[in-house]
């Protein structure tokens, strides 16, 4: 098996996997369904699709975790279950990485609470979101992760009040932070590519990036500008197949494999050292991604 060490000392590209609620989407998950449930009553799904990334070329895969957090659950009643959901995402995912002849890694994935901090006028406190991260990240340490992937963040203080939930409940455990500039090359909130970098890594974080967001092409500038600011950080780069685009009632994606891989190209030759996939990718996205970039590394 890797360790998230063996992977750094590599010195090639890391491939992290794609997106999740895509994915569970076009199998049957509702809008506004818990994709977290889903851990308990469709497993098999789970694995069929982790499966599917590990086999199209990811060295980590990501827990079906992104809303556990009890914040988040809270909206659906399963504020109580947040040590059955995520230990149980956590196992699934560890079953496929070791089966997997890749030694792939297993990342607890911890997305937003869905809350507003106290100091833009919400109610969370920097205590509580610790708190919550922190009995998250716990859960997912139990279930035997390798590391934690804290994504998605629009405000800096809850992205650092995660880490440091995180490293709390696990402090032997890497930790990935990342955040969504999706606003003029800034997050909702305001956060430049470089204060988050700078901030993240000092909270704590092993690695730092962006993810989600409007489409590959937004997210190129965001990870020059974090390698100028943090010359020496490990970079993470995930970002959304493209907008979202509504055809019917449902949600389409127009960027190719093929338009992905260059950017997988792009975004290593940019700075970052992680690079896999975010919202509208699937399997072949990532395949077309992994070949890119072992084909320019060679």
């Amino acid at each position: 098996m890797s360790t998230w060490n063996d992977l750094l000392e590599s010195g090639r590209p890391i491939v992290a996997d794609g997106a999740m609620g895509t994915m569970l989407m076009a199998n049957g998950l509702e809008f506004g369904d818990p994709p977290e449930v889903w851990n308990l009553v469709h497993p098999d799904v789970i694995r069929r699709i982790q499966r599917g990334y590990l086999d199209a070329g990811a060295q980590v895969i990501l827990t079906n975790t992104f809303g556990g957090n009890r914040l988040r659950l809270e909206l659906h009643g399963n504020e109580d279950r947040v040590d059955q959901l995520n230990r149980t995402a956590a196992l699934l995912a560890r079953v496929e990485a070791d089966a997997s002849d890749r030694g792939a890694l297993v990342a607890g994935d911890m997305g937003p609470s869905g809350q507003l901090m106290a100091s833009i006028g919400g109610t969370l406190t920097p205590d509580g979101a610790r708190e919550a991260f922190a009995e998250q990240a716990a859960a997912l340490a139990a279930g035997r992760v390798d590391l934690l992937w804290i994504e998605t963040m629009s405000d800096l203080a809850e992205a650092v009040a995660a880490i440091e939930g995180a490293r709390q409940a696990a402090p032997a455990l890497p930790v990935i932070a990342t955040m969504s500039f999706d606003t003029r090359g800034h997050t909702m909130m305001g956060v430049t590519p470089e204060r988050a970098a700078v901030a993240l890594l000092e909270a704590g974080a092993a690695a730092v990036g962006g993810n989600c967001g409007n489409g590959p092409d937004e997210l190129v500038p965001v990870i020059e500008r974090m390698r100028a600011a943090v010359p020496e950080a490990v970079l993470v780069a995930k970002a959304n197949v493209g907008p979202p685009l509504l055809v019917g009632m449902t949600v389409e994606y127009d960027t190719t494999p093929e338009a992905m891989a260059d950017y997988a190209v792009r975004f290593r030759d940019a700075g970052a050292t992680i690079i896999g996939a975010c919202c509208g990718s699937t399997p072949p996205h990532l395949r077309a991604m992994a070949e890119a970039l072992d084909a320019s590394n060679r």
